[in-house]
């Protein structure tokens, strides 16, 4: 019986130079989130018919997101790789932003703090349907999916 959805995901720690306690958190909410509840269902047809759950690992290589799928039982599955190109500016506009609201959080009142807020899920919100248009055909997610993802590839991002 198909079970679309991811139940364990790692991120390349290699690929990652330092991260602030700030996006740390993110990345832990996104984790947990993303495992509450999520759906993930890549579109190719394994000859054992195998469709989930799934273990993920996301990594860039070469300015490219591989997307590493793995069986329940960790064997691999096989691995997506994406051109980033269209996401260098989502991606640089969402560090911007929560870099703003991080501060905000420190010394801004509490309107200031929601109108930054608005327009960083504004921004996110953007680059989660970019990733689901990105995904189309390859891989069906939701679009609550699509953000946490997104929030995972700025993490792979960092350098420092």
């Amino acid at each position: 019986m198909p079970d679309p959805r991811i139940i364990a995901i790692d991120l390349d720690e290699h690929t990652i130079l330092w991260r602030s306690a700030d996006v740390e958190q993110e990345r832990r909410i996104a984790i947990f989130d993303l495992l509450e509840g999520n759906h993930f269902a890549p579109q190719r047809d394994h000859p054992d018919g195998y469709a989930g759950p799934y273990r993920i690992k996301l990594r860039v290589e070469e300015g490219r997101l591989a997307i590493d799928m793995f069986r329940e039982d960790g064997s691999h599955l096989e691995t997506l790789v994406l051109g980033l190109g269209r996401f260098r500016r989502p991606i640089k506009d969402y560090f911007a932003i929560c870099d703003s609201y991080y501060q905000a959080i420190r010394h801004a009142s509490p309107q200031q703090i929601e109108t930054i807020d608005m327009a960083r899920r504004g921004i996110h919100n953007e680059a989660a349907e970019l990733l689901k248009e990105r995904l189309a055909g390859k891989i069906d997610v939701d679009f609550d999916t699509a953000r946490r993802l997104f929030t995972l590839i700025c993490v792979l991002h960092i350098k420092g």
